[in-house]
């Protein structure tokens, strides 16, 4: 496939000028996939390698090829981009045709057209490791000029991977948060409806609404919420204080 290269300086620069709040990490693991085959030399198609504690998986990729060598690695749970990423190391097939280390692996690679690759593995945080994995359609498409760039390229890729990660983390804790915060509050207002038809204590109005919220199979917080949202309604023929027909 014909690719128009792009300057190795460029494409650092534009990695470091990611605007975190404008993409999510996906769309970072996409940028670093395609600047990636289109800086290093040699590449036909570039594959991103997550490695998490539920396993690996293949976050972003340029290609249909990477994506079917990285998952035939995960199913036998062996293979460059798997060494790579845990070893936090670069790991170079430069020969696919003559590899002896995963030869089941590397045979399925040459009938894809996998001529050579080449996974620099790095760290983004403490339980996530990652693989830059490049593939080449010809043997030896990776020389001495080329893993140095392609560790380059990593080195800053890692980085701009890790802000993102921590970027994405603060953004879903803040939502849990002010998830947590209104489902509180709608629980309190809840709570408040409930002592002032029964007359009763706060815990005696929370075990009411946790008892409503068991029977009925429903989360406390939209039992809650549609207490609330009944009391807000215009009042209709009035009822006995201990009716408990107002619960929803």
């Amino acid at each position: 496939m014909a690719q128009q290269r792009i300057d190795p300086n460029a494409a650092i620069v534009e990695l470091g000028q990611i605007k975190f709040g404008e993409t999510d990490l996906s769309g970072v693991l996409t940028q670093v996939s395609e600047l990636a085959r289109r800086t290093i030399p040699g590449a036909e198609e570039v594959s991103v390698t997550l490695l998490k504690q539920e396993g690996p998986h293949t976050a972003a990729f340029s290609g249909e090829m990477a994506l079917r060598l990285d998952e035939l690695q995960y199913e036998y749970d062996q293979g460059p981009c798997l060494e790579a990423a845990r070893a936090a190391t670069v790991v170079s097939v430069p020969e696919m045709a003559q590899e002896a280390r995963w030869p089941e692996w590397a045979a399925r690679a040459v009938q894809d057209g996998a001529l050579s690759s080449l996974s620099i593995g790095f760290p983004i945080q403490e339980t996530v490791l990652g693989a830059l994995n490049i593939y080449g359609t010809e043997p030896g498409a990776f020389d001495d000029d080329a893993v140095t760039l392609a560790r380059t390229f990593a080195g800053y890729a890692a980085v701009a991977l890790a802000n993102a990660h921590l970027y994405d983390t603060t953004v879903n804790l803040a939502a849990q948060m002010q998830s947590a915060m209104q489902s509180r509050a709608v629980i309190e207002q809840a709570k408040g409806i409930i002592m002032g038809e029964r007359r009763c204590t706060p815990d005696e109005a929370f075990a009411v609404l946790a008892k409503v919220s068991q029977d009925s199979n429903r989360k406390l917080r939209d039992v809650a919420a549609a207490l609330v949202e009944r009391a807000a309604r215009p009042a209709g023929p009035k009822r006995d204080r201990g009716d408990t027909g107002s619960l929803p």
